[in-house]
């Protein structure tokens, strides 16, 4: 069995920054590529990025380049989001998600095999 568990949401004014983390655990883990998807209240789970093993592909939702950074540090079997100047159309619950096998769109729900439960993230104007 394999767990994701995130940390790192809260409550803050648009132009602050979070830094979302995720730990796995359990013995079976394997990651090809890890990442991270959000969800607002009345629409659609939406892709926010994606890092490959070694961190030599990286993938950006349009609507976080150049303010969001994803990284990874392998010996923890942990991905983190770095977000900064966050806009109130941030508000979501941050989702981490683990690919253990290459060969699938990570932009697409369908490629993740774990989903983790959860951050919340909330930015006011």
């Amino acid at each position: 069995q394999v767990q994701l568990a995130e940390s790192g949401g809260g409550l803050v004014q648009a132009g602050d920054s979070l830094r979302l983390s995720c730990v796995a655990s359990g013995r079976t883990f394997r990651s090809y590529v890890m990442g991270w998807f959000r969800q607002a209240p009345g629409k659609e789970r939406e892709f926010v990025a994606a890092i490959k093993w070694n961190g030599g592909s990286i993938w950006y939702a349009d609507s976080v380049k150049g303010r969001f950074a994803i990284s990874r540090d392998n010996a923890k079997n942990a991905v983190y989001l770095q977000m900064n100047s966050l806009k109130p159309e941030d508000t979501a619950v941050y989702y981490c998600v683990n690919a253990p096998f290459a060969g699938a769109d990570y932009y697409r729900q369908s490629a993740y095999d774990y989903w983790g439960q959860g951050t919340q993230v909330t930015v006011s104007s």
